[in-house]
């Protein structure tokens, strides 16, 4: 067995192989009477898609969603939501060398050793490509939340190279996706540079959630804080998360730390304050280096494409904690009115 599926009341279940006949996600929770087309995931389906520039790998796929149910007359019904985004650029023979050399960095001797069988076709279900599942649960997660909600992802540092000025207009004007536009020139000559030789880096992704409702997260183990950690960290290419101040807190003094409202990330007792929230996501250096980097087709920096994984992640903690503050808020009130009738 294996786990593949997420959330509590709204719960996304991933499925489907790099190399297969197509990925999908089946969303089930999300209230009826939405409005939900194939166009809505097109536009998030785009910005995670290879082949976009050179700093991304050469892989062309359209991934065009089809939505199998969940959908009628241009709405939701309440019943799950499945899509599904076929595989087309498949190259399946580029890794028939693979079959008993597990490459470093990579998935492939831990599934091999645990399921005694591996899809050594670009990894299978250890293939960044089952993001793109995960993006199309974000959609229908962000028509969940209030619309003022706003989610955004943004590249911060790659290789030493750090933003100064934030500007969210040009995020989407560079290969980089960095709100800093001469930052992201630097970054990407030196993504290019790393590239011809075969290399790879990695990087610092920042997360800006603007007007987050009040109250979501739970004590103790439903914090807020960890419900995003856990989501985030899920993402293949992630290797650390932090919130807030972060790190920094631990060289920070008590008076240090309660002076600033910034330093506590808009959660207090794992429950969000209404404040913005900030994340920070470490994203590691892409595994497929030297010759394997040369003869396939991989990225030598995964950072842009992984925000928009991010953001989807984001959004289905914040929607997934919605609905349940939604029905905690119900239920207090039903509490109440009884008390009020006695």
């Amino acid at each position: 067995m294996s786990s593949n599926s997420f959330g509590s009341l709204l719960r996304l279940t991933t499925f489907g192989e790099s190399h297969g006949a197509a990925l999908g996600a089946v969303i089930d929770g999300c209230p009826a009477g939405i409005r939900l087309s194939e166009k809505d995931f097109e536009t998030e389906l785009k910005r995670r898609r290879p082949g976009q520039s050179a700093v991304t790998t050469s892989r062309s796929e359209e991934d065009r969603p089809v939505i199998l149910s969940g959908i009628f007359e241009g709405k939701t019904t309440g019943m799950p939501i499945a899509v599904i985004v076929e595989n087309k650029a498949q190259r399946s023979q580029d890794y028939d060398k693979l079959k008993t050399v597990f490459r470093p960095g990579h998935a492939d001797e831990v599934y091999d050793s645990k399921y005694g069988i591996r899809d050594y076709r670009g990894g299978g279900r250890s293939s960044g490509r089952e993001t793109l599942a995960r993006v199309i649960g974000g959609v229908v997660a962000r028509k969940i939340l209030p619309k003022n909600v706003t989610i955004i992802g943004h590249t911060v540092n790659v290789g030493g190279i750090e933003i100064e000025t934030f500007d969210p207009t040009v995020i989407e004007k560079n290969p980089m996706r960095c709100a800093d536009m001469e930052a992201a020139k630097e970054m990407e000559k030196y993504v290019l540079e790393l590239k011809s030789k075969g290399d790879s880096i990695g990087g610092i992704i920042s997360v800006l959630i603007q007007s987050p409702p009040k109250n979501l997260g739970d004590p103790v183990f439903g914090k807020l804080k960890s419900r995003l950690a856990d989501a985030i960290m899920s993402i293949g290419a992630v290797t650390g998360f932090s919130y807030g101040a972060g790190f920094d807190v631990a060289y920070m003094r008590g008076s240090e730390y309660v002076k600033d409202a910034q330093n506590f990330g808009g959660i207090l007792g794992g429950i969000s304050t209404g404040d913005d929230i900030v994340l920070s996501v470490a994203v590691k250096s892409p595994s497929s280096v030297g010759k394997i980097a040369k003869e396939g087709r991989h990225d030598p920096c995964i950072v842009p494409r992984v925000i928009p994984v991010v953001e989807a992640m984001t959004a289905l903690v914040l929607a997934d904690c919605w609905l349940l503050q939604k029905a905690y808020a119900r239920e207090r009130s039903a509490i109440s009115d009884q008390r009020s009738a006695v």
